[in-house]
């Protein structure tokens, strides 16, 4: 079979053997894929000294379609983010967004919005500037693409106070019944600027809620907590049950779970 080239961020990896690796890969024309790099961790060779995670390079891969390891025949890095290794938020930060995009996207369906949005926080965690306002875009983006994004129209016999409802994905009128969480309408605006492209203003604190409220989102879409989630948002609001399932929504996965 013909070797394919594609950008790509290494989002998993896991020794093979002395000198071999596995890696889970995401790619901005392959989407994501699990493959096997023989001879990875040699000094010289055609794998840059090892495929490390959250680095961008350009990968060769010969595909397997069956649920067999790809074969990666080569892969030349072309950008590193050393801060990620040395502060803890950014850490955490990076952890999750690898877990994430592992546990949400199905193999080889390619997302390459999804991977520029993707490379545009990684830059932001590596230079410490904007990482909330490109943490949110990132989170919305990966909703959007996979069917999950929430319905941010009002209800319509809302007041000031709508409160977003997890199981049904949609702002509600807040009332006394356990379940939907209440919503700032600063949280709001953050959103919808961020659904319709616009800048994320407004106090920096609307953006952290805004973040939260989408990842405890996710964590309902997937079922359960992932411990990078945890380890970055803290305590987030809980509901029961499992949100309805959408049409052309895609259901998450588990086999990358970090």
């Amino acid at each position: 079979m013909p070797t394919q080239h594609d950008q790509a961020i290494c989002i998993r990896h896991w020794d093979w053997s002395e000198t071999s690796q596995t890696v889970g890969i995401f790619g901005r024309s392959l989407g994501c894929f699990r493959g096997l790099a023989k001879g990875a961790r040699r000094e010289r060779g055609r794998f840059s000294g090892g495929i490390d995670l959250l680095t961008r390079g350009e990968v060769g891969v010969i595909l397997k379609r069956d649920g067999e390891l790809s074969t990666l025949t080569e892969w030349d890095a072309q950008e590193i983010f050393p801060r990620l290794r040395e502060d803890l938020h950014a850490n955490r930060a990076g952890w999750y967004v690898a877990d994430v995009l592992g546990r949400m996207l199905p193999l080889l369906d390619p997302h390459p919005d999804l991977f520029d949005r993707t490379m545009v926080l990684l830059r932001s965690l590596g230079s410490g500037m904007g990482i909330d306002a490109s943490m949110l875009r990132f989170q919305w983006c990966l909703l959007e693409e996979t069917g999950w994004q929430p319905d941010l129209q009002p209800p319509t016999d809302a007041g000031k106070e709508v409160a977003f409802d997890p199981l049904e994905g949609r702002l509600v009128v807040d009332g006394d019944r356990e379940g939907p969480w209440k919503v700032r309408q600063a949280t709001l605006q953050v959103l919808r600027a961020v659904a319709v492209g616009e800048a994320v203003e407004g106090e920096l604190e609307s953006t952290q809620r805004a973040n939260r409220l989408l990842a405890a989102h996710l964590r309902h879409v997937l079922g359960d907590e992932p411990a990078t989630m945890a380890w970055l948002f803290g305590t987030l609001p809980v509901a029961k049950g499992r949100p309805a399932a959408r049409r052309g929504a895609r259901m998450p996965r588990s086999d990358w779970a970090v």
